[in-house]
């Protein structure tokens, strides 16, 4: 980082290796971001790559370090782009003690992941709402499935009898971060909860469930092997208490399942691990997380499979923007970009923050404050208000950092507008 070009109010959270101001300018992977945006024209995400390798190694390392058999395979709803796909396959191949696996989503995910390299057997599929058609599509291969509701259960055993299949269940409490919008109210078990808490969710089965799984399993032949959950979202450092308390409640249902004889050998703990995403915030401590899995699961004595897909991949990119429009409206400034939410849907489908930074004076002191608006034709596309940033002028470039998860994956052509290119760095240059 340029210390010269530091102040205290400036936002130097995000720098990190791969992302970082080298002389007084914003640079990825060792490039200067303006450079690259002119070579390729705006709006531009921009990936490094080796942070998307670097990341997996971390939650692997962090695993081990607590003692627990592990597997990790990455969301591949977060992020299917081919180069960032090869650099995970590239991890290590089919068997080997680091590979990293992948869940999908849907038949179409399946089928992405097999042309991708990835084989049967490192394949989890974590639907909901599945139907006949989706059950015929994924039973042509031996990939593992976790189901989350007693219709859907039943409707593997109808269709795949003598298969073995996991189970998705809820413990009615998780440790999800949920950003709410200025000038709305979070109801406390709606911004932990959005997964699992007393409000009811469509995903998993809930505890009185469990006997009825049990019984269908036996009914339709079918063999209860692992168990899965999702509990969060962003999950942060001071989340983990929620963790904790989730877990405890999670345990008895999984032993509830070993009691009445299933072979249980993999217990899923979904994805979720947050970082900051604003300042003063605080990224998840991994080692933290690890060892509140290792008390929770690691007595069970079976595999800890985990599948990030946001962690591994969002800080890999920024996507690059030109200022179009500098406006007063009625005493508030409004700065236009020439991308919109059909591009970067973060803050509009799962209400997540934004953060922004000038190209050119990464690090200047934030003095005024904007709403930054996106150019698709909806009074929605606002990527964020009253937000404290520093003189800006119509041609400069900004760059909205974390935006390497979910962004490509949601995309869409509302209104026509164009997806933005897409700039893949496989190795930094020195700064």
């Amino acid at each position: 980082m340029d210390s010269a070009h530091h102040t205290h109010d400036a936002p130097d959270w995000w720098v990190r290796p791969g992302l970082e101001v080298v002389t007084g300018r914003l640079a990825v992977a060792g490039r200067d971001v303006a450079a690259l945006a002119a070579e390729h024209g705006t709006p531009l995400f921009l990936f490094d790559l080796g942070h998307v390798a670097e990341q997996a190694r971390r939650v692997e390392a962090a695993l081990a370090g607590a003692g627990l058999p592990h597997a990790v395979r990455f969301a591949l709803k977060s992020n299917r782009e081919p180069e960032v796909l090869e650099v995970l396959r590239g991890l290590g191949p089919a068997g080997a003690p680091r590979s990293v696996g992948v869940d999908v989503c849907s038949p179409g995910e399946m089928d992405w992941a097999l042309a991708h390299g990835w084989e049967p057997e490192e394949i989890s599929y974590t639907g909901t709402n599945v139907s006949d058609a989706d059950f015929a599509a994924i039973l042509r291969y031996p990939i593992r499935i976790n189901v989350d509701l007693p219709s859907q259960l039943r409707r593997l055993g109808r269709l795949a009898p003598g298969r073995a299949v996991g189970l998705r269940i809820n413990p009615r409490v998780g440790a999800a971060r949920q950003y709410v919008p200025a000038g709305h109210s979070a109801d406390e078990e709606l911004h932990f909860g959005m997964y699992a808490s007393a409000k009811p969710t469509k995903f998993g089965f809930y505890p009185e469930q469990l006997d009825e799984a049990v019984a269908i399993a036996r009914e339709c032949d079918l063999t209860i092997d692992a168990v899965h959950f999702h509990i969060c979202h962003q999950t942060q450092t001071p989340d983990l208490p929620r963790l904790d308390a989730a877990l405890a409640e999670v345990v008895p249902m999984i032993r509830r399942l070993v009691d009445a004889g299933c072979p249980i050998a993999e217990v899923n703990t979904g994805g979720g691990l947050g970082q900051a995403v604003r300042q003063g915030e605080q990224d998840l401590d991994l080692a933290a997380w690890a060892t509140i899995l290792a008390r929770h699961l690691g007595p069970l004595g079976i595999t800890v499979a985990t599948e990030p897909g946001e962690f591994l991949v969002a800080r890999s990119a920024i996507l690059v923007a030109e200022v179009v429009t500098v406006e007063d409206r009625l005493g508030e400034t409004f700065v236009g970009l020439d991308v919109g939410w059909n591009t970067m849907a973060l803050r509009f489908v799962w209400g997540e923050a934004v953060e922004l930074v000038p190209v050119a004076a990464p690090l200047a002191p934030r003095s005024g404050a904007v709403t930054v608006a996106g150019h698709i034709n909806e009074a929605p596309d606002l990527f964020a208000e009253q937000y404290p940033f520093p003189p800006v002028a119509e041609g400069d470039l900004v760059a909205l950092l974390s935006v390497g998860g979910y962004c490509q994956a949601a995309a869409s052509r509302h209104c026509l507008r164009s997806q933005a290119a897409a700039a893949y760095l496989p190795d930094r240059l020195p700064g």
